[in-house]
């Protein structure tokens, strides 16, 4: 049985990294050609529309397709339930969003974007009705078909669908329609892989487990989604679409590898966790093991995001977009708080805590509002700082219940912090002597944003290389197993400098 979840949680996390590559690549190249085509007041109108969806999406679903994760065991009747009801709330919120699009519209003073919610509300359903198959494939670890279903239904959604719409000059419509196109080949394709019961079902003996799970995922959905969007709901209500188009740029191209690393991971991580919900030494291991390659792998990446974000926008998007350098930057360097935040949460999950999510952020959903209140008009940077600090502050909270629910101490912790403030700062140096070099050559940006990302990441790699005690035992661990194939010269030597014994990697990290 160890044997067996082991493979499942390795072959699970291989298939979500390489689905974060290749979704990041498709979402980079494709938000760069719409952006470009399209414009920030068109990107402001939609990102407007999508705050509204995004809630509408927690409210259609339910919470109820989780329980098909969580619960122990299974049976047909607690699958027909769920797609039940799942339908049933995903109607639901397509006609309350649809009926009240002129109100939304009304609060966001922008009536442009009343027909843009109207129809955008068929994603409610679409939505609610795939969330059932999705969660039976990571109850069953098949992150390869998750993959699978994503990366294609992006594809069709926005190659085939957006960008012929957006050279036809279809405005703010190609994005909904993109967006339209992406949910309903989703729906299709997960419901040809899982083939679920169609057969309704609104009660049964054991339903009342699956709606305790259901109103629990749906409470800390809600805090969740305040806690995500609240910066662009007072942005859009103090200024216009123009300004919430620039912000939008910057926070999605900050979010981006973000939300696939928790889209792909979380899961994969929730799904293993509840079958180890009785072996809390394992689950610590694996928890040490995700934040060490939280904060001295990925951080440090996002450093060189951050150093190199005022270079990249201009290369990547020209100068009309500008102004969302500074909002990339601030962003990206919340990033590594917020997979910290996103990877704690499923401790609470499998050690009997799932209430103390919702409860934890609810004082934090105060503080943030009240900032926002005072002090969104001030524009984008400003709003970003708001953001990145409740991010920091999820990320503490949540965190720190989770390392006291599986007894992790400080001094298993310090280490890590350490290694990840040393690589970020290395980071930062390489980064900004390599743009400073880069920027002699004139005004372009391309020289400062290649000398400040080439100089940055040969800083890290020559660092790593001299002194493998940076990485640490557990971030090896976890290259070794999770990254691209390395080189078993390369890893013998990082083990052999990090003085970690051959075995102890193998059976200590995330895969025992």
């Amino acid at each position: 049985m160890s044997s067996d979840i082991n493979k499942k949680s390795v072959s699970a996390v291989k298939w979500a990294a390489m689905g974060t590559v290749l979704m990041f690549g498709l979402q980079l190249v494709t938000q760069v050609v719409l952006a470009r085509l399209l414009g920030p007041e068109n990107y402001g109108l939609f990102a407007m529309g999508l705050i509204v969806l995004t809630f509408s999406n927690f409210l259609a679903d339910f919470g109820f397709s989780w329980g098909l994760v969580q619960n122990r065991t299974l049976s047909e009747e607690d699958v027909r339930f769920t797609v039940t009801w799942q339908a049933l709330t995903g109607l639901a919120a397509m006609t309350l969003l649809f009926f009240m699009a002129p109100w939304i519209a009304a609060y966001f003073k922008e009536p442009r974007i009343a027909p843009v919610i109207a129809w955008m509300s068929l994603t409610c359903l679409l939505n609610a009705l795939t969330a059932p198959g999705s969660s039976l494939l990571r109850r069953a670890l098949d992150f390869r078909w998750l993959n699978i279903i994503q990366v294609s239904s992006y594809i069709v959604g926005y190659l085939l669908v957006g960008l012929p719409l957006a050279y036809a000059g279809a405005g703010v419509w190609t994005l909904v329609c993109a967006w339209l196109g992406q949910a309903a080949t989703a729906l299709v394709l997960t419901y040809a892989r899982t083939r679920f019961s169609l057969k309704p079902l609104l009660w049964y003996e054991g339903a009342r487990r699956s709606t305790n799970v259901g109103v629990t995922v749906f409470v800390t959905n809600l805090c969740n989604w305040c806690l995500n969007n609240m910066d662009r709901v007072f942005l859009g209500r103090f200024l216009n679409a123009h300004a919430v188009g620039v912000y939008a740029v910057g926070y999605n191209l900050a979010n981006t590898p973000n939300s696939l690393f928790l889209s792909a991971l979380q899961p994969a991580f929730l799904a293993t966790g509840a079958k180890l919900q009785d072996d809390l030494p394992r689950l610590r291991d694996t928890y040490l093991s995700v934040l060490a390659t939280i904060w001295i792998i990925i951080l440090p990446l996002f450093v060189l995001l951050a150093m190199t974000a005022p270079d990249l926008i201009g290369v990547l998007y020209g100068k009309v977009w500008q102004e969302s350098g500074i909002v990339l930057s601030i962003l990206a360097l919340a990033m590594p708080a917020y997979i910290t935040w996103g990877m704690s949460t499923p401790i609470l999950w499998n050690t009997g805590g799932k209430h103390l999510e919702s409860l934890l952020q609810l004082p934090l959903i105060v503080l943030a509002g009240a900032a926002l209140v005072l002090w969104a008009e001030q524009g984008g940077a400003v709003v970003a700082m708001i953001a990145a600090g409740t991010l920091l502050a999820r990320a503490l909270v949540v965190g720190t219940v989770a390392c006291l629910r599986l007894q992790v101490g400080l001094g298993e912790l310090a280490p890590l912090a350490a290694r990840g403030l040393a690589m970020g700062l290395l980071a930062a140096a390489g980064s900004w002597g390599g743009a400073m070099l880069g920027g002699l050559g004139g005004s372009h940006p391309l020289p400062a944003f290649l000398g400040g990302a080439l100089f940055g990441g040969l800083t890290l790699l020559l660092a790593v290389l001299a002194w493998p005690e940076l990485l640490g035992m557990r971030a090896v661990g976890m290259l070794a197993r999770f990254s691209p194939p390395l080189p078993a010269r390369v890893v013998s030597y990082l083990r052999a400098r990090c003085g970690a014994r051959d075995n102890l990697l193998d059976t200590r990290e995330l895969h025992e």
